[in-house]
């Protein structure tokens, strides 16, 4: 008989209503389910909240709606979680399918310690690959040593690695850092707001600067028994390459100087190195090729952006520092 867990969902999405749906329909077929889920729906149209006061075949949790104030990934995280009533919370994309028993294997690894603060499931199209040469000889300069696997690590200049899926690892791999696609965080471990007011957008990083804030003081994991499907869909967030390019490398900038506390001359050419590995691996394709002005573009105004926050009046860097805080 499924049962409910005092876990509250969060769920962001954007015109996304038949993709939602499925998650939706494999999160009814889990054995154990959340007490509610909040849809914070950023839609131009009422097709998402005509789903949500549908009646899904075996959905035991309770669907509560919220108009988004303001879209972007994160921003629409920290409105549900203001609406959030239970002691758990559970981070979900509107693209994931569940798989048997996703939701209890996370909420056993959650309740495995009672010093783990956050675990994430194993996303099966997803996950670490063994690096090449290159890659390899990359990951230990940018960590300063030798690891025979970088998975779940997040090195250097905030070069966040998926964890891995191997046989031989326990159900339960202790990481450094945890995705939103599917994650069960305990609300005490969580700031409050949930993500910096820098996030914006398609919110790239937002992530990794949960989750390294939780990490501080919380232990994190992955738990491989909890598995999922990302059916990740495109949209226009993620079609301007210029966008992301100014977007990953600000908000990975924002990372290594204010969540890991990494400022040296080293750890800034350790970020310059990847920035450089990034735009190499653009000549690999025609594609690459086609998209280099405007990756370079992006970066560029990203550089420009970074230097200008840096000569801001004092008074304005605080008030940028207390909102992380």
């Amino acid at each position: 008989m499924n049962k409910v867990l005092p876990i509250s969902a969060l769920v962001p999405t954007r015109d996304r209503p038949k993709t939602f749906a499925r998650t939706l329909n494999s999160l009814a077929k889990q054995s154990f389910q959340p007490v509610e889920i909040i849809v914070i729906d950023g839609s131009e149209d009422d097709k998402t909240k005509q789903l949500c006061q549908s009646a899904i075949p075996g959905l035991l949790t309770q669907i509560r709606y919220d108009k988004a104030t303001t879209i972007g990934a994160a921003t629409q995280r920290n409105q549900g979680m203001t609406k959030a009533t239970q002691e758990f919370i559970w981070l979900m994309d509107d693209d994931i399918l569940l798989e048997s028993d996703c939701l209890v294997w996370l909420w056993n690894a959650l309740h495995s310690d009672p010093r783990m603060g956050g675990v994430n499931a194993m996303i099966t199209n997803q996950r670490y690959l063994s690096p090449g040469r290159i890659s390899c000889t990359l990951f230990q300069f940018l960590h300063g040593s030798w690891e025979t696997s970088y998975a779940g690590k997040c090195i250097g200049p905030a070069l966040n690695l998926l964890p891995e899926d191997r046989d031989d690892l326990p159900d339960i791999v202790p990481v450094e850092w945890l995705n939103t696609t599917c994650t069960l965080y305990r609300r005490e471990a969580l700031p409050n707001p949930l993500f910096p007011s820098n996030f914006v957008g398609y919110s790239l990083m937002e992530d990794v600067t949960l989750s390294l804030t939780v990490g501080q003081q919380w232990k994190l994991a992955n738990a491989r028994t909890a598995r999922i499907f990302h059916d990740s869909q495109p949209g226009d967030h993620k079609n301007n390459l210029g966008v992301l390019a100014k977007m990953e490398l600000v908000n990975r900038h924002f990372v290594m100087t204010q969540i890991l506390n990494r400022r040296q001359t080293q750890d800034y050419f350790k970020f310059f190195v990847l920035q450089v590995f990034e735009i190499a691996a653009l000549f690999q394709t025609l594609k690459g090729w086609k998209s280099l002005p405007i990756v370079l573009e992006g970066k560029l105004e990203a550089i420009w952006e970074i230097w200008q926050s840096g000569h801001q009046p004092s008074h304005f860097k605080k008030s940028q520092s207390q909102s992380v805080n």
